[in-house]
């Protein structure tokens, strides 16, 4: 099912100017770039940060693509979790229209065992079957860690099998890091994909530091740098192949795609936006902003 899909941003580059600036400039200056969705998260959903984004969505039309959601509140951690704030995600997610929820990454103590995978894909089946009778979709986001194995399975498979009332968020970087292929991966999900993160894929350069760990002897701290090259990139600087990347997330059923990066290497993040939209502006997709 190809959809005409909606380029936004995912707030969680944007954590530091939400809490300096606030959720209505921020977004401000992210309209101003030319995004106009945005994705929640890593951002208190405190009264005020509500009652911003409200107003970013009346003044500068912003559209609030998906809120971020816990389980569990992690230890040492303030967030919103389905276990002890459902009723409040639920209210939070009417005010502002999103029809999407996202899990952003398994539970650590889920990662410990498969029994454990199966037990976490179980009970999110539960909260989404939940949040589905109040017209709120429940999505799963990957990273690398979902496609290792488990007699032959990819634990996103076994994720996907054991919760079928859930729906995926594919993260392309991640599933490249993961030594997959975005596009048989998109392929693979269509239908049960609603959202896309939009990061690329960089071999970087190797710094001056790494060489001068060579000359003073220090093959291991040289080879640490090595092994550090793969980087997080703008969209269109790195080597992933957009051009297919976005057809096939559309013709997979995605209403949204989120530039995110999660390391800047030095730029600042209106830099890296500015560059992620030019690019994919260059790609032919301006109408999709």
């Amino acid at each position: 099912m190809t959809t005409t899909a909606r380029i936004g941003v995912q707030a969680m580059m944007l954590k530091d100017s939400f809490a300096e600036l606030g959720a209505f400039e921020t977004l401000r200056k992210v309209n101003a770039i030319g995004y106009n969705a945005v994705e929640v998260s890593q951002i208190p959903m405190t009264p005020e940060n509500v009652a911003e984004l409200g107003r970013a969505q009346t003044e500068l039309g912003m559209d609030v693509a998906a809120l971020s959601v816990a389980m569990e509140t992690p230890k040492g951690m303030a967030a919103d979790s389905l276990k002890d704030h459902f009723d409040k995600i639920v209210e939070d997610a009417q005010r502002l229209d999103a029809k999407l929820l996202r899990i952003g990454m398994l539970p650590f103590p889920a990662m410990k065992s498969i029994g454990a995978v199966v037990d976490f894909a179980k009970q999110a089946n539960e909260y989404a079957e939940r949040l589905a009778g109040h017209g709120i979709g429940l999505y799963y986001h990957n990273h690398h860690i979902e496609f290792a194995k488990f007699d032959g399975t990819y634990m996103l498979d076994i994720i996907a099998a054991n919760s079928p009332a859930m729906g995926l968020e594919i993260d392309v970087h991640w599933v490249q890091r993961g030594g997959l292929d975005p596009v048989r991966t998109l392929e693979k999900y269509a239908g049960r994909t609603a959202m896309v993160h939009l990061k690329d894929y960089r071999i970087g350069q190797l710094s001056e530091r790494a060489f001068g760990f060579l000359e003073t002897g220090d093959f291991k701290g040289f080879m640490a740098d090595f092994k550090d090259v793969v980087q997080f990139a703008e969209v269109g600087e790195g080597n992933l192949d957009f051009p297919a990347i976005i057809p096939a997330a559309q013709a997979a059923g995605a209403r949204y795609l989120l530039v995110e990066q999660d390391e800047l290497y030095g730029r600042t993040v209106w830099d890296a936006l500015q560059t992620s939209h030019d690019n994919l502006v260059a790609m032919g997709h301006s109408n999709l902003f």
